[in-house]
């Protein structure tokens, strides 16, 4: 298909710049275009990502296990509160929050009233009761600006899990609980690649975990609950249902290098989320944590009547791979990305994902004694399957990938001269930025 390949007009917040996808570089990583203009030989980018440390960390607050879901293709996707839009929340919105945070270095939250405990578990109110005292909204003061976004509490140690995009610019953070007390956090970890960062406050008592479901067992129809702080409006709740699984969605490009760029294999819901919602949980009917709310499909640029909101169309990351990445931000302040060791041609207008012919600086498309080379793919492959799912080009290939651990096994199936054929590949490992 000659449009699998083509990139739509930039979105409504977080946008692929023009281009980028024919500009990708090492590890899936758009780069820059060479000087040359049109005539410049195009560069090819490589699904070079990931291997898991098997550090022995006790995962957090699982709760169930389950099974996985399907890929599809999609294009434009805008994240929420990322970079100028962050601003909707305004230096003065940020410098109130800082006027009314404690003079103490602790504080202790109030525990849940008894009648909203009594609650129905599975009734939006339930959720919200459950959920709301786990939930924060950060106020990020950077160096273009400030802004607004949703994050939500981990463990009792006061770590907590948000957007890559929410703190990356980050200067100060302050961190404001449902009862309104505010407190400062430091940022203990990010990653661009998965979009998810790590910060903690110090000195807070109280605390209220989310507990964190499985992704895996999430199924189109399924009932799920947002949290967050859409426009700077704190502890908003919004309900709708799981309207796909498997989405492939990037986002990000505003940086031009493609160093700023996320791939997830998301989870759709028309539950509203709009900018500020970026990093809050999406719940489900137990109040346990499916998804953390990252992206919107904004209106046609062309739309005069577009209003940068929600139009039912939200994307969350899968909470088994928000776990995973939190976890090593939170170990080492790095995450590990899986990596099959090829470069691709991101030129490619067929069906798939097609190993390059050669990957940077005249070295080889397939990295000698990677994991692909292991497997025995070739330049010049042709990769249209991962574990039986489709693959449409290039961006859905790494996200495919990324969706797994380092370590993970995968069955490739490849076109090669015109006949296909199926391979097994263990994933490699990189470190992510």
């Amino acid at each position: 298909m000659a449009d699998s390949q083509q990139t739509d007009p930039a979105p409504q917040w977080w946008s692929r710049p023009e281009g980028t996808a024919a500009d990708a570089g090492r590890d899936g990583v758009p780069a820059p275009r060479p000087e040359g203009g049109s005539e410049a030989e195009p560069q090819a980018a490589p699904v070079h990502e990931v291997r898991y440390d098997p550090w022995g960390r006790q995962p957090l607050q699982v709760v169930d296990r389950g099974r996985q879901g399907r890929g599809f293709r999609l294009w434009q996707v805008a994240a929420l509160a990322a970079g100028t839009a962050l601003l909707a929340g305004g230096t003065g919105g940020y410098l109130g929050v800082l006027a009314e945070r404690q003079s103490s270095t602790r504080l202790e939250l109030p525990q849940a009233a008894a009648a909203d405990k009594g609650r129905a578990p599975d009734s939006v109110a339930g959720i919200a009761a459950t959920a709301l005292p786990g939930v924060v909204t950060l106020h990020v003061r950077g160096t273009s600006g400030s802004g607004t976004g949703t994050g939500f509490v981990l463990d009792q140690q006061g770590h907590i899990l948000t957007n890559n995009h929410v703190v990356a610019d980050a200067k100060e953070i302050a961190v404001t609980f449902s009862t309104g007390e505010s407190v400062t956090a430091e940022l203990v970890g990010r990653d661009s690649g998965y979009d998810l960062a790590v910060v903690k406050v110090s000195g807070v008592r109280g605390l209220q975990p989310l507990s964190l479901g499985n992704s895996e067992n999430v199924r189109v129809g399924d009932p799920v609950v947002a949290i967050g702080a859409p426009f700077d409006l704190s502890n908003t709740v919004t309900a709708g249902i799981i309207s796909a699984t498997g989405r492939p969605v990037t986002a990000g490009g505003d940086k031009g290098d493609g160093s700023d760029i996320s791939y997830v294999d998301a989870l759709q819901t028309d539950a509203p989320i709009n900018p500020g919602n970026s990093g809050g949980p999406l719940l489900d009917a137990k109040a346990h944590v499916v998804g953390i709310n990252s992206a919107i499909r904004g209106a046609d640029k062309d739309d005069p009547a577009r209003q940068g909101g929600s139009i039912g169309l939200g994307f969350a990351i899968p909470i088994n791979q928000g776990k995973r990445v939190a976890e090593e931000l939170i170990r080492t302040g790095r995450a590990t990305h899986p990596v099959i060791g090829v470069t691709l041609d991101m030129e490619y207008a067929g069906d798939g994902a097609r190993v390059g012919d050669k990957g940077e600086d005249g070295k080889p498309a397939v990295v000698a004694d990677g994991p692909a080379a292991r497997a025995g793919i070739k330049a010049g492959d042709v990769i249209t399957k991962v574990d039986g799912q489709r693959v449409r080009g290039g961006d859905e290939l790494i996200i495919k990938i990324r969706a797994h651990r380092p370590g993970d096994p995968l069955t490739l199936t490849v076109l090669r001269d015109g006949r296909e054929r199926t391979l097994q590949l263990v994933l490699g490992s990189a470190n992510g930025s």
